[in-house]
């Protein structure tokens, strides 16, 4: 079995807020699944996440909806080379985004992360495909 896509949901609080943050860091939202109560953030074939007002989000849930003082999840997002690391990152933190962990560099991998304005952690990696090689 092969899944050929993702969907992540997330509870949000200010949407005009996640809307320009995300949008500051290079990323766009799929009008056709975007209204008043949700953005479909556009992160790369096959992968979007339904950022959700807290609201709506409740609508899909039988168990409260966290309210970001907990980490529920990390959210990690390859990308094709360190200096896209450093660019999202960079561009989160000055976006309203806040430090998450200190940079990660074994070489073949180097990552980041921060909490974006909800205070969901994403960690942007890069791996050497080279690094894997026996």
């Amino acid at each position: 079995m092969a899944t050929t896509q993702i969907f992540v949901n997330l509870p949000i609080t200010d949407q005009a807020t996640t809307r320009a943050f995300w949008s500051a860091l290079g990323y766009t939202f799929n009008a056709d699944f975007s209204d008043d109560n949700a953005l479909a953030l556009e992160i790369g074939p096959g992968i979007s996440a339904m950022l959700l007002s807290r609201a709506r989000f409740g609508d899909f849930t039988v168990k409260p909806t966290a309210d970001g003082g907990a980490t529920e999840a990390i959210l990690a997002l390859g990308v094709d080379d360190r200096a896209e690391v450093d660019r999202i990152t960079d561009a989160a933190l000055a976006h309203g985004g806040a430090k998450a962990q200190d940079p990660q560099d074994h070489g073949f991998m180097y990552g980041r992360s921060f909490l974006d304005p909800d205070g969901h952690h994403w960690e942007v990696v890069w791996m050497d495909p080279q690094g894997f090689q026996g």
